[in-house]
């Protein structure tokens, strides 16, 4: 059976790194997000996001292709988040995504609870804001107030009692070396696969 590995994580935890990391040593597909935030500096339409604006989104949203949405409220206006039907191409093989617990609740409803395999990366607060301080000076225009209400809102997005209610109980740390937590992530995914 093939499955979809679902990365999530607070904000600066290194999902992208571990995700481009297993991406480049296993043969599981790509799961390709939509949305309608602008493009960081790096960043490559079809590559980490397909980047398309509002009135795509209602488009897709009208002929029943999105799965799942996600509506934030930023700093710099409503982004929108989502995943879309040929998002995930199961019938191909394995997948891997990233995205957030509420994603990850609307996608294992989707396909099924033994599809879905959520993979919870965490990270202490304190090296995780020094990471997103640090990505963000990185960029032509560094959003400082986006970063603080990330922070604040992955408090309450990701709760104790919000990821026991989903069911995740395995963790995987990425304080150190995201190299290594790719590795223990990817004994993981050839342990159920």
């Amino acid at each position: 059976m093939n499955h979809i590995f679902y990365l999530m994580g607070k904000s600066s935890s290194g999902k992208d790194t571990v995700y481009r990391r297993i991406l480049a040593e296993t043969e599981l597909i790509p799961v390709i997000l939509y949305t309608t935030r602008p493009v960081r500096e790096g960043e490559q339409d079809g590559i980490e996001y397909h980047f398309v604006d509002e009135d795509r989104f209602r488009e897709m949203q009208e002929s029943g292709s999105i799965i799942e949405y996600r509506v934030y409220h930023t700093v710099y206006g409503d982004w929108i988040y989502f995943t879309a039907a040929d998002s995930i191409p199961l019938s191909e093989g394995s997948c891997i995504g990233i995205g957030t617990l509420e994603s990850y609740l609307k996608i294992r409803d989707y396909f099924g609870e033994g599809v879905v395999v959520p993979v919870y990366i965490e990270v202490d607060d304190d090296i995780r804001f020094l990471r997103a301080v640090e990505r963000e000076k990185s960029q032509k225009k560094p959003k400082y107030l986006e970063l603080c209400r990330r922070f604040v809102a992955d408090s309450a997005d990701f709760s104790v009692e919000k990821l026991a209610e989903a069911g995740i109980s395995v963790r995987f740390g990425n304080n150190g070396s995201p190299e290594e937590c790719a590795e223990r992530i990817k004994r993981y995914i050839s342990e159920i696969k």
